[in-house]
């Protein structure tokens, strides 16, 4: 085939390296190489987006292949075709002079195809005296063949981003409806909280997904979605679990009160043993350990955590609680009150306590005394970080609405 020569474009189309080593690269097909014209048309057009064309253009590459006469692209057959823009046009619906030539262009662009131009820029082939083609100039499709596993490659690609956006967008579907009947029942069933609030923030996600939203778009409201959700359950399950209990209320209160960071004054004992006796009830009698919240939701909520990571970096929950240890000291939280965080929340939770406490920490008199108190109300069921989570992160987000 002619694909050995690099040629330059005819008139004033300007020549640049990069179909230099578009035409090199089609020189340089594997021998025997084949690949079926249409599927590698098929890979094209699910990539177009990859390759920056329109459907248009593909209706041009769909035309020029008409031209080939195989179904197989062989690297050691003439892989030139040579229309009229008259037969190019009529093949391709008829479509405008200007605006074939512009298309042609972006499949060129795009190295799906490569201009062959004769001397005076006319299209034809030349035949030696056997009858077969031993020169043509025209469209050169050889670049498709080259392609052939990459373009498949960028198809499959683009399926998957496909499968995972609709996924995605499935899922923000559901949760939101979820959330939504959730509060509902929660109102009109006189649940105790603050639901107007809970609604606010709902309404808040909601107002954040764009007419036309990105996977991006959609897996990040997704996530707040999920967390609310899940904070929405644990307020339930913690309703139901209060009412089942009998305990002090003066006891209650008293924790109530001290639950409030900004007035928090209780001094942080050095052990376990100066707090007393652990009640005879273990956590098991009441909830099971809280689920970790996603870990990126964590960040964006406690964004001051990441520079006392590894490198000023968290990429993962080992990281976290590493800088949570970093943390803990700093704010003279004694190793006993950490660690009985973590027996009773889970490493993960308690690490993202002590996160949340180092964003409020110019609010917090006693950071090891609140943490202790955070761990006896989780032990009783009373706590769920979901709140404090949702705060942070509304506090820190770019649309300044406050929670709390």
């Amino acid at each position: 085939m002619q694909t050995g020569n690099v040629t330059t474009p005819f008139g004033q189309r300007p020549m640049t390296l990069a179909l230099v080593r578009r035409q090199q690269a089609s020189a340089e097909i594997k021998s025997g190489k084949t690949a079926e014209k249409w599927k590698v048309f098929r890979d094209a057009s699910a990539a177009m987006s990859r390759l920056g064309l329109q459907s248009a253009s593909l209706t041009v590459l769909d035309a020029l292949l008409s031209f080939y006469p195989e179904n197989v692209m062989r690297d050691d057959a003439q892989l030139v075709v040579f229309p009229s823009n008259l037969q190019l046009s009529l093949r391709a619906h008829s479509m405008a002079g200007s605006t074939l030539r512009r298309h042609l262009a972006a499949l060129v662009s795009a190295g799906l195809i490569v201009r062959r131009d004769s001397a005076n820029g006319k299209r034809y082939a030349r035949k030696g005296t056997s009858g077969d083609i031993e020169t043509a100039f025209g469209f050169d499709l050889s670049p498709m063949l080259a392609r052939a596993e990459e373009l498949a490659a960028l198809a499959q690609e683009v399926v998957a981003e496909r499968v995972a956006f609709r996924t995605a967008k499935e899922a923000l579907t559901i949760t939101r409806r979820d959330v939504r009947k959730l509060i509902t029942a929660a109102v009109e069933e006189g649940v105790e909280g603050d639901w107007e609030r809970i609604e606010a923030v709902y309404i808040a996600l909601v107002s954040r997904i764009p007419r036309s939203p990105s996977i991006h778009d959609v897996q990040d409201v997704l996530d707040e979605m999920e967390l609310l959700k899940g904070e929405i359950l644990n307020r339930l399950e913690n309703n139901d679990n209060s009412a089942k209990m009998v305990t002090n209320d003066d006891q209650y209160e008293r924790h109530i009160q001290n639950s409030n960071p900004e007035s928090t004054t209780e001094l942080e004992p050095r052990s376990r043993k100066e707090q007393g006796a652990r009640s005879s009830q273990t956590k098991d009698d009441f909830n099971a350990p809280l689920k970790a919240f996603p870990l990126s939701m964590i960040l964006k909520a406690c964004p001051q955590i990441v520079d006392y990571g590894d490198g000023g970096a968290i990429g993962n929950w080992r990281d976290m609680m590493r800088a949570a240890i970093v943390v803990r000291s700093m704010l003279g939280i004694s190793p006993s009150a950490y660690q009985d965080a973590c027996e009773i929340m889970g490493p993960e939770n308690a690490a993202t306590a002590v996160a949340c406490i180092l964003e409020r920490a110019n609010m917090i008199t006693s950071a090891g005394g609140y943490l202790r108190d955070l761990t006896r109300r989780t032990e009783r069921g009373e706590f769920s970080l979901g709140p404090m989570v949702m705060a942070l992160i509304n506090t820190n987000s770019s649309t300044g609405l406050r929670v709390g």
